[in-house]
């Protein structure tokens, strides 16, 4: 951390430190959520400091430092941590990158016993790995599982762009998952030999974040890592080699399953240098143009047959290894020749007539309303936030956000246009341009066809860009504002509920647990539920509905009306209600619910919005296609669903078919017509809440009231099966999924039924990790699920499914069978009992200190009480069920009769 050697002031709230043996450390007191802490345990090695025959191991050393240590025996970690509340994957993980492994523990408690552990387990971590030869060997099959997940046509595209771009440089040839032969054959030797090299005391950094005693915090520290000292002497730093120099150059590279883009990009030496104001000011003022070409070409994707599907622009310091300067857009599979003629003309355009003073000021308004809203909720920012953010700065100077807020209006003071343009000069220079066409099939001539069109589009003369007119927000009067007819409160909640003359409803949560934070949410009508089962609709279009803007404005003319207002506004379709959410702060409430109330009024239902959606989801069937996940993720809902059409994704036929009158047809109804249930939750009073709903939702002409039903459309489960259902992929002939799910009933009629479940599919799922994962070595990731339908009478389920090697598929149900079987024949200890009811318990209490789990949990609460003592009763709920209980719901649901299967294999050996 570069906290001494800069100009720049670092957080005063952190409290910075260096052992005696190098190690460094990061101690913040911080309250949200209250009660809990994280620990970021940071070696700054990775993949670039494995030798050659060691390509792989790092990461595989990651996973070895779950599988015992000195003090604590294999298979121990993880049990010891389920019994402070942590659960494996949210709160117990790590990862590791070229340069850096990060171990993490979220710990729901702070009580001297548990931030103890936490600190301990780090400790053996730094210098105790045992490294057993037996563990190593059962591992291998995990990351071997691991490189297959990681290996879709997406990775792979990515990572051969992102080669091209670093030629010449050590990141190309040291990819963190390694080679697969290293990884099955590799000695422990090897994985020893790089721990005692490289997890060294002058490498690490802790980081602890959280409701702690700073000076207490560092006192322990101090005395459980003050001993640790390197074996050996420093490893030699490699040679990280030298970015290749390259004049404009064409490529192309093909993913079969992959999606079309094209990319223009720019490439120059890495800048080592310290973090300091100047670097940030030159950073910033490149960031503000590159801002300008980002909105350009939102524009241009916005508009009717628009040459690209979606553009980006991107800058960044890539590995330590190059700055890299990045245009790119997604098109149609036979339209990449537009795609790559608009962003190289807009490219040259910014280039050659730069960018005027109006956009300039936009976006320091829209880069400054951001920064002013993260100072406003400094306070109340998360510790894994701060945590993550500590980490990611370990090369940077960590600044507050107030800081952030300063260190803006001084750079951005009389800032002009011609400094901002000079900036982009300097952007578009280095290597380059190098022009890469990625696709499922290469075009004919390969590469000489993609610098062709370059070329061609170059020998267009381009002119200078058309002002855009300012535009202004028309949508702030609805009518008169609507009457109360109706208010009550719940006390005991903090809730109030309030009813319109209109019909509309609106529930108002006021918290402090996320300063000058406040989320909305509007369900209209009755979502999946109120459509025909029997016939495909363009529910997958619900995309679009957003991306259509207003009748008065499109989205980006939406955009830039409300620049300096942190507001926006997503559209998704429920079981039981269409829903609009928003996430604003405080001062611009008002204008959320504006907006929200636009789309509700106003929308626009724009074709070619829709035709965009089309285009995404036809261009990503392939790409799912190529994997087990793609196509289960795809495939899942419709056949947990019973082929019910509401929810099963259409096919290439159908999605093609779609037209943009389809998805009005579909839409417009159920949102201009619907019932209205507003629920907001945050930094707000009841009555302004009140009063700015009355003067946008509460002004629109009456809506019906939410009438109860009893017409659910016959929502099946799938009947139980011997032999699973089948699907195929295209990818790899070594990797398929496997999945089980049982039903169970919805979660409000049975409230305790739910507390049972939840509890015994996460023992299931212990016993699944357990074994199938940890003992055998067989997978790496497990998906459970456990879905009690809130909207739907009787419908729900549990889930567990695996991605495998295909000769492991029968094992895997072999398995599945005898912890079923076990689990009705005897009672689970109470120790195991406790290791899967901690982990959910403390995770609800951290989630309960959210916003966005009352926003979730509040929907409808005024038509159904039950919601509310589902909010009463979760955690006491959880501490009821006993080791009976869930020999009795195993009994009951885990019935081998019972269990629906389903399997993907490759295509290849059906």
């Amino acid at each position: 951390m570069q906290q001494t050697s800069s100009d720049i002031q670092a957080d005063p709230d952190v409290h910075f430190g260096t052992l005696a043996n190098g190690m460094r450390f990061a101690i913040m007191r911080n309250v949200t959520p209250a009660g809990q802490a994280a620990i970021r345990f940071r070696i700054g090695s990775g993949s670039l400091d494995e030798n050659d025959n060691q390509q792989g191991l790092a990461h595989f050393l990651e996973h070895m430092a779950f599988k015992g240590s000195t003090n604590v025996a294999e298979g121990e970690i993880i049990r010891i941590l389920q019994r402070k509340g942590l659960a494996f994957g949210p709160d117990i993980n790590a990862h590791t990158s070229y340069d850096e492994t990060v171990y993490k523990l979220d710990l729901p408690k702070v009580d001297a016993d548990t931030v103890s552990t936490g600190l301990m387990l780090m400790r053996e971590t730094a210098s105790e790995l045992t490294l057993d030869a037996g563990a190593f060997d059962r591992e291998r099959g995990v990351i071997l599982s691991e490189e297959r997940l990681r290996d879709t046509p997406q990775y792979r595209a990515g990572l051969g762009i992102m080669n091209s771009l670093l030629a010449g440089r050590r990141a190309t040839m040291r990819v963190p998952i390694g080679k697969t032969d290293i990884i099955s054959n590799a000695p422990v030797e090897l994985v020893r030999d790089y721990y005692r090299a490289n997890y060294r005391p002058e490498r690490a950094t802790l980081i602890v974040v959280g409701d702690i005693d700073p000076a207490a915090m560092e006192i322990e520290i101090r005395q459980r890592f003050g001993d640790w000292k390197a074996v050996g002497p420093p490893p030699i730093t490699p040679a990280l080699g030298t970015l290749v120099t390259k004049r404009e150059s064409a490529d192309v590279f093909v993913v079969p399953g992959g999606m079309t883009s094209v990319q223009i990009a720019w490439t120059r030496p890495y800048d080592a240098a310290p973090d300091t104001f100047a670097k940030r000011r030159t950073k910033r003022i490149e960031d503000l143009g590159r801002m300008v070409l980002q909105r350009r070409l939102s524009t241009i994707a916005s508009k009717a047959d628009a040459p690209f599907i979606s553009a980006d622009v991107g800058s960044q310091d890539l590995l330590h290894s190059a700055h890299v300067v990045l245009i790119w857009a997604n098109s149609e599979t036979d339209k990449w020749q537009a795609a790559l003629t608009t962003i190289d003309q807009e490219q040259r355009r910014i280039q050659e007539f730069g960018i005027v003073q109006a956009e300039l000021d936009r976006e320091i308004l829209r880069y400054r309303s951001a920064l002013q809203a993260a100072a406003a909720g400094a306070a109340t920012r998360t510790t894994t936030d701060i945590a993550s953010m500590l980490v990611s700065s370990v090369d940077q100077v960590f600044t507050s956000p107030a800081k952030d807020l300063s260190l803006f209006e001084t750079i951005t003071n009389g800032v002009t246009a011609a400094e901002v343009n000079q900036a982009l000069l300097h952007a578009f220079s280095g290597n380059g341009p190098q022009v890469v066409l990625q696709t499922a099939r290469s075009p004919q001539g390969g590469a000489d066809t993609v610098r062709q069109v370059y070329d061609a589009s170059k020998a267009i003369a381009v002119s200078a860009p058309s002002g855009a007119a300012d535009v202004a927000w028309p949508y702030t009067q609805f009518g008169e504002p609507g009457a109360v007819v109706e208010r009550r409160t719940v006390e005991d909640l903090g809730l109030t509920m309030v009813r319109f003359s209109n019909g509309v409803r609106l529930t108002v949560k006021p918290t402090k647990l996320r300063a000058n934070e406040v989320l909305v949410r509007e369900d209209i009508g009755r979502g999946r539920l109120g459509l025909p089962k029997d016939r495909s609709a363009p529910i997958w279009a619900s995309r679009a509905v957003a991306r259509s803007g207003l009748k008065a404005m499109d989205c980006q003319d939406i955009q830039d009306a409300l620049t300096g207002n942190i507001v926006g506004v997503d559209f998704r379709v429920g079981d039981s209600s269409f829903k609009f959410v928003g996430r604003t702060r405080t001062e611009d409430l008002a204008t959320q619910l504006q907006l929200m109330t636009a789309y509700t009024s106003d929308p626009a239902y724009r074709p070619e919005a829709f035709k965009r959606v089309q285009q995404v989801y036809l261009s990503d069937l392939d790409q799912d296609q190529a994997t087990p996940g793609g196509v289960v993720s795809r495939n899942f809902p419709g056949l947990v669903h019973s082929g019910d059409r509401r929810w099963t994704f259409p096919d290439r036929a159908e999605l093609f078919a779609a037209k943009p009158e389809d998805f009005e047809t579909l839409f417009r109804p159920m949102v201009s017509n619907g019932p209205i249930d507003i629920t907001i939750v945050g930094d707000v009073t009841v009555d302004d809440a009140i009063r700015m709903t009355a003067e946008t939702f509460g002004a629109l002409p009456p809506r019906p009231e939410a009438a109860p039903s009893n017409d659910w459309g016959d929502v099946r489960f799938p009947a139980a099966n011997k032999a699973p259902v089948l699907l195929t992929h295209s990818g790899r002939a070594d990797i398929a999924a496997a999945a089980f799910a049982v039903p169970i009933g919805d979660l409000l009629s049975d409230l305790p039924r739910s507390f049972t479940a939840d509890i015994a599919v996460q023992i299931f799922q212990n016993r699944l990790i357990e074994q199938f994962r940890i003992a055998e070595g067989a997978s790496y990731a497990q998906q459970v699920d456990l879905d009690l339908s809130d909207e739907v009478p009787g419908y729900g389920y549990a889930y567990f499914s695996v991605e495998t090697e295909p000769e492991k598929v029968p094992r895997f149900y072999a398995l599945v069978d005898e912890i079923a079987n076990d689990l009705w024949s005897h009672d689970v200890s109470p120790d195991e009992l406790a290791r899967a009811r901690e982990p959910i318990v403390e995770t609800l209490k951290h989630q309960q200190q959210s916003n966005k789990y009352w926003i979730e949990y509040l929907h409808h609460a005024q038509t159904d009480s039950r919601r509310l003592d589902r909010i009463r009763d979760n955690l006491s709920g959880y501490g009821k069920v006993t080791a009976g209980d869930i020999r009795v719901f195993a009994a009951t649901y885990f019935s081998l009769e019972k269990f629906w299967k389903f399997v993907v294999l490759p295509a290849t050996i059906r």
